[in-house]
């Protein structure tokens, strides 16, 4: 939808809501839209799935860590936000420098270069491996609720600070169904579509996972995505966009999954309309970083 060379595109901002309402009803449950992605300003090379690209004739491979539960231990019992982000940092340092280790001898068995790790702080749905529990851990009272904005940053700045071979988002990851208490937050109205877009803005991969009414139409999403997509080219980091329109149900509906990767939740409110006036044109227009 956005890229620093081209600027960002509203006919690729549509196309891209068009194919989330469509995929919407290839399943009875809305399970399609999993596998799409609207990507701002994500260059190659990432390994998270759906959003990775490669653009080059040399093979590459690189790593996408799952780590929440790093996170969560490292706030558990920490006496103080810097003894928690210390924690985090070499416990992200020491799992790099091992697997350094292992990958830095295949890429001359297979001839393939190793394009780094991506220690996205991606969660499963136990409280356990759940970024939302980690910002709770860390003070704010329930995800969603203010202080939760400096939570995630604070891990995210973690994540900075080590030393490993980065390659992706690196950043603090909200997939609301992939995430037992922002999933719980969530179906407690607790957590907004437009919180988690707010911590976008300090870390993050963008929204990913978020279950929104059936009958969510092209020009809503469409508002939703270009506000990703500005975001993306005014702070100059990749966002992306996982939305997932759920048949028949409305915000507030009670949704679940038979995936072991997804949490039981609500439908999610889109506080959205069709764009109106410039915005409605099939216009591509520049956006710089904040200087």
């Amino acid at each position: 939808m956005a890229s620093n060379e081209k600027g960002i595109s509203l006919p690729a901002i549509r196309a891209c809501a068009e194919v989330m309402v469509r995929n919407a009803t290839v399943m009875p449950d809305g399970f399609a839209n999993l596998r799409f992605a609207a990507i701002a300003n994500v260059p190659p090379g990432g390994p998270f799935f759906p959003s990775a690209y490669h653009d080059s004739d040399t093979p590459t491979f690189a790593l996408a860590m799952e780590c929440a539960d790093v996170a969560v231990e490292a706030f558990e019992n920490a006496a103080s936000i810097e003894e928690g982000r210390k924690a985090l940092t070499a416990a992200l340092e020491n799992h790099g420098r091992k697997l350094v280790l292992a990958a830095e001898p295949l890429k001359y068995q297979f001839s393939i270069r190793f394009g780094g790790i991506d220690f996205s702080l991606a969660p499963f749905p136990k409280e356990a491996q759940s970024l939302g529990a980690a910002m709770e851990r860390i003070g704010a009272p329930q995800a969603g609720l203010h202080g939760s904005l400096a939570a995630a940053a604070i891990l995210t700045e973690s994540i900075d600070r080590a030393d490993f071979p980065r390659v992706g988002f690196c950043g603090f990851m909200g997939p609301v169904l992939e995430d037992a208490i922002l999933a719980k937050r969530a179906a407690e109205g607790m957590l907004t579509v437009k919180d988690i877009l707010m911590y976008a803005a300090v870390c993050g991969t963008g929204l990913d996972t978020i279950p929104l009414p059936g009958d969510v139409t092209v020009d809503q999403l469409s508002a939703l995505l270009l506000d990703i997509s500005v975001l993306s080219l005014r702070l100059n980091k990749p966002l992306t966009a996982r939305l997932m329109p759920i048949p028949g149900k409305k915000a507030g509906d009670e949704i679940s999954f038979d995936f072991d990767y997804f949490a039981k939740s609500k439908v999610m409110a889109l506080e959205a309309q069709k764009l109106e006036k410039l915005f409605g044109s099939d216009e591509v227009f520049t956006m710089g970083p904040r200087k």
